[in-house]
């Protein structure tokens, strides 16, 4: 199959194009060309911005695909203008939408792809929903024929997940806990959260590519192991050589490190109250139907121990942010 990644060097989609080259399928990546250096030296690349409408459509009118796996889209008006370009170029949409769409506060648990959407705290969120109407308004009245998925928490190599970072990403508060500085952390740091690691995910998204049975349909893909948010910083602090009781987490209620991070220009409401504040675990069935023997490989313990060692490696991912810093200070009471 000829298969089109819009995006195609992100935290998930990288991994996606990898194991889309490995299936066998003939794989183009529509980008700006700017983060292309790590992907497979067979893949065809095509330069443009996909927000320039015209751009895009003169750089595709060539080419048709049997998959278009939108990874950028955040807004209706985003993939509008994607629909409008590939409308009739191919014979599966695939949309990248987000579990964080999922009603906040879920009513039952495990979340599975019948839980209502519905996020009151975070716009991305709600953007992405109303790209998940949009295209069931698109299949209904003009016959596009789309498929959504939607990722969890996933993280990849220098993708460190924390509750809560910096601008700057994952360094400074590596940095604290190496210098045994204490760190933020909301609530009591028992809720449980799903990491998937984008490996894992990837080889399942690779079985919804030219799946007539997944038109129309939603699917979330993430990790069978549901963990706590202390169990999560207690891993990093072993990939850092160190041990939990060698952490200094100071909990604060997702209201007060909402509060106080107004102060620094953080706005923690969607990532906290729209997302993780809220326990997180989820029913994998329907994605291991249609990815007969897929299951997760990669560990929290062992993804973690990788990512943390790619980080320390790699001084382009150490980036000081003294204004996270500063908000540590402040929240954890050492000003």
């Amino acid at each position: 199959m000829k298969v089109l990644f819009i995006g195609g060097s992100g935290t998930i989609s990288t991994e996606c194009v990898k194991a889309a080259v490995a299936f066998g399928h003939e794989v183009c990546v529509l980008n700006r060309g700017s983060k292309n250096d790590t992907l497979p030296p067979d893949v065809i690349q095509i330069t443009c911005n996909v927000r320039d409408s015209e751009s895009a459509a003169k750089a595709t009118h060539a080419h048709k695909f049997d998959c278009v796996a939108d990874f950028i889209s955040f807004t209706t008006e985003h993939l509008q203008k994607n629909i409008n370009v590939f409308r009739g170029k191919t014979a599966q949409y695939l949309f990248i939408s987000s579990a964080s769409a999922y009603q906040k506060p879920p009513r039952n648990w495990p979340i599975t792809e019948s839980t209502p959407l519905c996020n009151p705290h975070w716009q991305y969120s709600r953007d992405k929903i109303a790209c998940e109407e949009l295209l069931m308004r698109e299949y209904r009245e003009n016959g596009l024929p789309f498929t959504v998925v939607r990722p969890s928490h996933t993280y990849c190599d220098g993708n460190i997940p924390l509750a809560i970072h910096g601008s700057k990403g994952p360094w400074q508060t590596l940095k604290r806990i190496l210098e045994g500085k204490p760190v933020p952390m909301f609530g009591d740091g028992t809720s449980l959260w799903t990491v998937t690691h984008s490996s894992d995910f990837a080889q399942a998204f690779v079985h919804l590519l030219g799946n007539r049975k997944a038109i129309g349909e939603a699917f979330h893909i993430t990790s069978d192991e549901a963990i706590t948010w202390n169990q999560i910083y207690g891993s990093v602090a072993r990939a850092l050589g160190m041990d939990f009781s060698d952490l200094k987490l100071v909990y604060k209620s997702s209201n007060d490190l909402i509060k106080l991070g107004k102060e620094y220009g953080y706005d923690f409401e969607g990532p906290l109250l729209g997302d993780k504040s809220h326990c997180a675990v989820f029913d994998n069935t329907k994605i291991k139907r249609f990815a007969p023997g897929w299951f997760q490989q990669v560990t929290f313990e062992t993804g973690i121990a990788s990512s943390v060692a790619y980080t320390l490696e790699r001084a382009e991912l150490q980036s000081e942010d003294p204004t996270w810093d500063a908000l540590c200070e402040r929240v954890c009471g050492c000003e």
